[in-house]
């Protein structure tokens, strides 16, 4: 016996793929609030839905992606200074999905000992958080790789943590040089076993890939 696809990317008729859509377009239209904030592991809130984290270095983008995906302006504020947020932020997605938003990581000009407190923290929270059903990490489309960006990754492959990679900003970068940008990362997820193998390209400004990843995220939210 066969079975179905697994994925949003596995689809492949028309009426699945148009369903698939429309699910994650309800599911992210819903109601969406911020409801815990915490600072450290003893904070965090129950075990109450699914969790979907969204990390990435200072400055990628990741408020202007939870603020897209959501079709809010607000909801996710970024600081006006890179790698000031220094908590994990939860926001209630119409009582079927749990968004996080992690820290920012790799701010040059934070203190030694925040990273270190920030790398402890983060993989205390992945590996020991149930919940936790995917980690969406941004990559900035314009910039190198960076070595934390490499490091984050063994991170959530110790931690055994799936992973899926967003590159943002892509309005920014002409097809050409996106498309070897596209080309190089996939070529350092298809080494990391807990990353999901594709990418998404997503523009915060264009609305470039928010229907594609809200159906992927819908897939573990709950009926």
């Amino acid at each position: 016996m066969t079975t179905g696809p697994t994925t949003f990317r596995e689809l492949k008729n028309d009426i699945d793929i148009a369903a698939a859509l429309e699910q994650g377009r309800r599911l992210f239209a819903g109601s969406c609030d911020f409801v815990f904030g915490a600072q450290k592991l003893g904070q965090l809130p129950p075990l109450t839905l699914p969790e979907i984290a969204f990390a990435g270095r200072s400055n990628v983008g990741k408020s202007s992606l939870v603020n897209a995906l959501t079709g809010r302006k607000t909801l996710a504020r970024a600081s006006s200074e890179p790698g000031r947020t220094k908590q994990l932020n939860f926001f209630d997605l119409a009582g079927r999905l749990m968004l996080v938003d992690m820290p920012g990581y790799g701010y040059a000009r934070a203190a030694k000992s925040i990273k270190e407190d920030w790398q402890d923290m983060m993989f205390d929270y992945l590996r020991g958080r149930p919940v936790l059903r995917r980690v969406v990490l941004l990559l900035d489309a314009r910039v190198e790789l960076k070595t934390h960006d490499r490091e984050v990754m063994d991170m959530l492959d110790r931690a055994a943590v799936s992973f899926q990679v967003v590159l943002t900003k892509c309005d920014s970068v002409k097809p050409g040089p996106l498309a070897r940008k596209q080309e190089e990362v996939q070529a350092v997820v298809a080494k990391h076993p807990a990353a999901f193998p594709y990418l998404t390209l997503t523009s915060s400004q264009t609305g470039l890939g928010m229907e594609a990843l809200r159906a992927e995220l819908a897939e573990f939210a709950l009926p």
